[in-house]
């Protein structure tokens, strides 16, 4: 964030400045005290099993210099800055996050929003990479502390909510040139809501699936959702530039929406950028042509999945809005390796066992798309899908489970393991679709699902293991991961005990940065 005094940051809040502590410098903010550092401001959020306000004093000691809260606080040893209720406090810090953000788009700051159903953080983490290789640097993905920012800022995972948007849009600083923002929604508003805190300059809206179905209630109200985007960007004679997926209908009648110069992405001719000539590797890695206006160049990716050259794709509009040349940008896409957890990890184990984990989400259709991706990597192997739960499907729930099921058996898949009671849909998806001697299990949780991989798990074969983020199934790829001789006496995933892996550890915000209050 750019520097500010404490009452600078009081007064862009609209409550009292401090009698004491006004003239300390705030340069970043923080809502987990394990890392706050000198000069942060420390957000005091409620959590799920404990209050941020009891962690002032700890947060004083690691360097804050001033609280955010709701209520005071006697022995925080800093500053307090009081809200009147702790609904106050996400859109406080969205209002600093404005302040921000706009002083630094004056300085020359280019904004860069991501929006669609599925494959956000993905696309995110292409464009975050195409623009730091345009930077000549690295992502700053805020594995440190948050400070003034690097060059190219993006999100750690999907920080992509009321908390987790403006939190990212804090960490850019005077250094940083590119700030690339992932916007999710619940409902119809909350991208526009987002789109407010700091105004892309470059939209992009990848498709319009059936996630999330359940909130919305329909693919029509997720469509107006997704819209919000583009229409919150500049016109195009300020320099607001709109890309579309043009493979996707619902997304190129967005056009009509938006007063941005609209760039096109697809695999057709009409397509302003496109993809011909594609190939996939052993690997499900897709290689193409790159066609823009200004010429080609061959494009290999490091990243597995034909689904990713629509994302791909939006990169490189990316990449181009910005002045790089179309064999920078193929050079780019080709060394952007998988930058968040879980997504299409795919790893190989001494023995021959690929696991590839894509547990962070899933929805229909990123389901489908893994799973086309096994049948590519498993060619000629024994080949496994342990598949959990898609969430927030609502009354579609039943239906997009039994269909996923289905595909597992056209595309050949030796044995579909589908886990929890949320998952029987697709079990049974499977067994109806010709899955008769046991090519389809159902179990009751990730332990057992754990043990019946183990128990017939040879060398060579490919276990894929997907689901929506509540499932845990990462818990799965991680427990036969262990099971490499160089993992031996490390504490087994799979065991009720291991500690999940989450970012809103210990003394974390109700609302996590990457799901809403109610959707954890």
């Amino acid at each position: 964030m750019i520097p500010m005094t404490v009452a600078e940051v009081a007064g862009v809040l609209g409550v009292p400045a401090p009698s004491a502590g006004a003239d300390a410098v705030v340069d970043s903010v923080e809502f987990d005290t394990r890392r706050v550092r000198p000069g942060a401001l420390f957000v005091a959020l409620p959590g799920e099993r404990v209050d941020g306000h009891d962690f002032a004093a700890a947060a004083a000691t690691a360097g804050a210099v001033a609280v955010l809260g709701s209520r005071a606080i006697d022995d925080a040893g800093i500053p307090v800055l009081v809200l009147p209720s702790a609904d106050d406090v996400l859109p406080a810090l969205a209002r600093l996050a404005r302040a921000s953000v706009g002083a630094l788009v004056e300085a020359g700051l280019v904004v860069v929003g991501i929006t669609g159903s599925s494959g956000k953080t993905s696309t995110k983490d292409l464009v975050a990479a195409v623009l730091a290789a345009h930077a000549g640097t690295a992502v700053d993905y805020g594995a440190d502390p948050a400070g003034s920012g690097g060059a190219v800022v993006a999100p750690r995972e999907s920080f992509n909510n009321e908390l987790g948007h403006p939190y990212t849009v804090l960490r850019a600083g005077p250094g940083t040139r590119f700030l690339v923002l992932e916007l999710s929604a619940r409902g119809i508003g909350h991208i526009a809501a987002l789109a407010t805190t700091a105004r892309p300059l470059i939209g992009a809206v990848l498709n319009v699936g059936s996630a999330h179905l359940g909130e919305f209630g329909s693919v029509e109200g997720i469509a107006q959702a997704k819209g919000e985007l583009v229409e919150s960007l500049p016109t195009a004679a300020d320099g607001g530039i709109a890309v579309l997926n043009a493979d996707d209908g619902r997304v190129l009648a967005m056009r009509d929406r938006t007063s941005a110069a609209v760039v096109t992405v697809g695999t057709g001719p009409g397509a302003d950028l496109r993809a011909e000539d594609i190939g996939e590797d052993e690997l499900a890695r897709a290689s193409f042509t790159l066609v823009t206006p200004e010429g080609t160049a061959p494009v290999q990716l490091a990243v597995a999945g034909e689904h990713q050259i629509g994302n791909a794709l939006t990169a490189a509009a990316v990449g181009r809005a910005v002045g790089m040349s179309t064999p920078a940008i193929a050079a780019a896409l080709g060394t952007a390796g998988p930058a968040s957890k879980w997504r299409m990890e795919v790893t190989t184990r001494p023995d021959g066992v690929t696991i590839v984990n894509d547990a962070y989400n899933a929805n229909p259709e990123s389901m489908k798309a893994a799973l086309r991706s096994l049948a590519t990597i498993g060619r000629g192997r024994r080949t496994w899908a342990v598949l959990g739960e898609m969430g927030e499907l609502g009354d579609a729930a039943r239906d997009a489970h039994d269909a996923v099921g289905r595909l597992a058996v056209r595309l050949g898949v030796h044995q579909v393991i589908a886990v929890g009671p949320g998952a029987r849909p697709l079990h049974m998806g499977a067994h109806l679709e010709g899955s008769w001697d046991g090519e389809s299990l159902w179990v009751p949780d990730v332990a057992a699902a754990v043990d019946a991989v183990r128990s017939d798990l040879q060398p060579g074969d490919v276990v894929l293991v997907k689901a929506s983020r509540a499932a845990g199934l990462e818990r799965v790829a991680l427990a036969l991961l262990a099971d490499s001789p160089e993992s031996a006496g490390v504490a087994d995933p799979a065991d009720p005990a291991w500690p999940a892996v989450r970012v809103e550890e210990a003394d974390a915000p109700a609302a996590s940065p990457t799901k809403g209050p109610d959707h954890r």
